[in-house]
């Protein structure tokens, strides 16, 4: 799924995420929701109410009926750990007398979310028995597993051998989740690998009206959160593949780490009562890692349910890794930009599936898919494109006449459905292939789908030569033909150009995203009721399934998480995230740097953020952006927000803000993102914690653009003890007659020794 579905009257707006959704359930999902919040004024609807700390507070049911004139079934929610309050259906009448209330410090109408391996491990340098190389003997065994990663998304297929559990130990003792009972699903699927499945479905329910046309159980219908849940943890399973595509062992990031599963997705999406409800749950259970392939669009974090449940996540030493978005290449389109969350994009692998198009005057040109069944043959085929007849140039539903297309290729272009429901509106109209070309929204940007006909995804260059053939030949004919799987593809990685872009709308003092990681053409389990496609009208059935998207990446930096935690315990979340982000690289495997599929140009940090994550060298960064609780608060309260707000995401007692930050850059983040505006000079300090060795000794490199001056002091930081900390000064200055309606520039501060380089990207804007 490609698109962003966006309903202006839900404040606020809602999110994408990769779900194989039919482009007609979308639009009924659209007059449905449009209708149902056209009548809010009278109707009852899900509200979420924060609360103030008490000394003595009331049990929430009790309060809520004591301003209200509510009855008890209204109550929803109850949320004790990530968020003080709780979620409960209301009219706008009792929802105002709440608002009324001095204990109550905000009341918020339920947000709609939607949601946002055999290759990545070898990929990434974890090999077969490496995650071994992060530990030694019994430090081993004891530390990987005992770590728990909780997945929030559309539930788990427990059957699948991902979740094996053999030769792992009893569960820890401090695990205090629990696998559901449900109508299909047994609580005796859960074991030692998948150790808790739980459902979170009252938002969802009230939204519907109490008709639900689904089973309300932690088993995944969709395939999209047992896909996540593989990539981050998922057991050792040889020989598997989609169809015979990427054939080879499958294994998730930290193999030996914990899965418990949070369904919080349904089939109208994803709602932020039910996702603040499994965080709380989830927090409370012990999970070590929230993975999070769904997000908020740019709003106030205070107003972000998803950002507030966070905060209280970092607070309690959880690392919570969230997808960017797949609304890129558009600039400042990035999602999840708390600073407390890990904000991950994506990239290409090193392997491809290459298909190819071979056309009437002999070109033949080069694409992807999926496609594994008989093919055409050799004999071409007629190939039609219906650019001059209302929308069937785009392949939507309803737009092909099978008396035009009977028979023969179509050419489609890519945009507003979903790629391959494309393919089915061309076969159920008759046709028996597909060439699908990019436009300029999708630039060179090649991701392969499992088409249920001969299909061939192309870019947007090789798409216009086709479209050109199309135009000067009288009787244009094509045929399709398929290469299987491909290894060692240069250069790779790649930034997909779906991936969300940076700038931060909410802070643009910092920069988002904080890194990319292996999201395109993904390999992991997938639910046994879902075709690959996620079409209802696909009937195929795979235990493992490809898939692209920021959905994909998310997990990989989950798990990479979990591995680090498993190294280092002590490590706070913020550690973890700096030792990823500071040792990513830059460089692709033809020794360039980075680029963008969108463009093909040399990739950005807006794009890559610190760059993509080299889990090997995290292990051991050598210094380390730590961040502590009161760091973030000092950091809101320099934000623009009203006391209230600010403690609508802390959530404590006895908060001020006696402490902030005279900008919210100053914050000790592991990058820069330095606005220019009136002055020309903006200065910033930060700190750097040894975790290397002792005597350990930093020189500074600088590498500023054109028309910016960086001056750092000192220049030289000596740690003499391990855990010692030393702050340096940076001063950013716009020299003088630089062009302030410039592009966007780029820099870099590195602090280097013999052993490690520390490195962190500098954006520079002019505002």
């Amino acid at each position: 799924m490609e698109f962003t579905l966006y309903i202006p009257p839900l404040p606020p707006p809602t999110i994408s995420f990769h779900f194989n959704k039919t482009m007609a359930s979308v639009i009924w999902l659209w007059f449905l929701l449009a209708s149902s919040y056209t009548v809010t004024a009278t109707a009852k609807q899900t509200y979420i109410v924060q609360l103030k700390h008490q000394p003595n507070p009331k049990p929430h049911l009790t309060h809520l009926q004591s301003l209200t004139s509510a009855t008890p079934d209204a109550l929803l929610y109850s949320y004790t750990t990530a968020y003080n309050g709780f979620a409960a259906f209301l009219d706008p009448h009792q929802a105002q007398a709440l608002r009324e209330s001095d204990s109550v410090l905000g009341v918020y109408e339920d947000t709609l979310y939607q949601l946002h391996t055999t290759r990545t491990p070898h990929f990434l340098g974890i090999q077969d028995d490496d995650e071994m190389g992060f530990f030694s003997g019994q430090q081993f065994n004891a530390a990987a597993n005992d770590v728990i990663i909780g997945v929030l998304d559309t539930g788990v297929w427990p059957e699948l051998k991902s979740f094996d559990d053999s030769f792992m130990p009893p569960v820890p003792a401090r695990w205090r989740g629990e696998c559901e009972q449900d109508e299909d699903f047994n609580a005796t699927a859960c074991n030692n690998k998948l150790i808790g499945a739980r459902k979170f479905y009252n938002g969802f329910q009230m939204a519907a009206g109490g008709i639900l046309a689904e089973k309300l159980s932690p088993r995944d219908h969709d395939g999209h959160g047992t896909h996540t849940s593989t990539t981050a943890a998922g057991s050792e399973v040889g020989n598997v593949s989609l169809f015979g595509y990427a054939r080879g062992r499958a294994r998730g990031m930290a193999v030996h780490a914990r899965v418990a599963s949070y369904k919080v997705c349904w089939k109208l999406g994803c709602f932020g009562s039910d996702i603040l409800a499994a965080m709380d749950k989830a927090i409370s259970d012990g999970v070590d890692v929230l993975s999070l392939s769904l997000g908020s669009s740019s709003i106030p974090y205070y107003r972000d349910t998803i950002a507030v449940g966070a905060f209280k996540a970092m607070e309690k030493g959880v690392f919570v890794s969230s997808s960017a978005g797949n609304a890129g290449p558009a600039k400042a389109s990035v999602a999840n930009v708390a600073p407390w969350m890990m904000t991950v994009g994506a990239g290409t692998l090193d392997r491809d599936f290459p298909a190819y198009a071979l056309l009437g005057n002999g070109r033949r040109y080069s694409g992807v898919s999926l496609y594994s069944g008989k093919g055409m043959g050799d004999k071409q085929v007629e190939l039609v494109y219906l650019r001059n007849n209302g929308s069937a140039n785009l392949c939507l539903v309803g737009s092909l006449e099978p008396d035009v297309v009977r028979g023969k290729v179509v050419f489609c272009d890519r945009g507003v459905s979903p790629r391959a429901e494309k393919g089915m509106v061309v076969k159920q109209a008759g046709g028996i292939g597909m060439i699908l070309a990019n436009t300029a929204a999708s630039g060179e940007e090649l991701v392969a789908d499992s088409h249920i006909l001969p299909a061939v995804a192309v870019g947007r260059k090789v798409g216009d030569e086709i479209r050109e053939y199309l135009k000067s030949e009288a009787k244009p004919t094509a045929v399709l033909s398929f290469g299987g799987t491909v290894l060692g593809v240069k250069p790779s990685p790649v930034v997909a150009a779906f991936s969300s872009r940076g700038p931060n709308t909410v802070t643009p003092q910092i920069m988002k995203p904080d890194v990319i990681g292996p999201g395109v053409n993904i390999l992991a389990g997938w639910s046994g009721v879902a075709g690959p496609t996620g079409l209802e009208a696909d009937t195929r059935r795979t235990r493992y399934n490809i898939l692209s998207g920021t959905s994909m990446s998310c997990p990989h930096i989950s798990g990479l998480a979990a591995l680090l935690k498993s190294a280092h315990p002590k490590w706070s979340p913020s550690a973890i995230k700096s030792a990823l982000m500071t040792t990513a690289y830059t460089v692709d495997n033809t020794n360039s740097m980075l680029r963008d599929a969108a463009h093909g140009q040399f990739s950005t940090p807006w794009a890559h953020g610190a760059g993509h994550v080299d889990p090997h060298k995290a292990l051991s960064p050598g210094l380390v952006y730590d961040i502590s609780t009161k760091e973030y608060i000092a950091f809101l309260c320099s934000l623009d927000y009203t006391m209230k707000q600010v403690e609508a995401v802390v959530n404590r007692p006895n908060l001020n803000c006696t402490w902030r930050f005279r900008d919210p850059g100053q914050l000790n983040y592991p990058s820069f993102s330095i606005m220019f505006g009136k002055s020309r000079v903006v200065r910033y300090t930060r700190r750097l914690t040894n975790v290397g060795s002792a005597g350990s000794v930093y020189d500074v490199v600088v590498d500023a653009p054109q028309g910016v001056e960086v001056d750092v002091k000192p220049k030289q930081l000596v740690f003499k003890n391990v855990g010692d900390r030393m702050r340096f000064t940076v001063t950013f200055v716009s020299k003088k007659g630089v062009n302030t309606s410039r592009d966007d520039a780029f820099g870099y501060i590195t602090w280097k020794n013999g052993e490690n380089q520390v490195r962190s990207p500098v954006a520079f804007s002019w505002v």
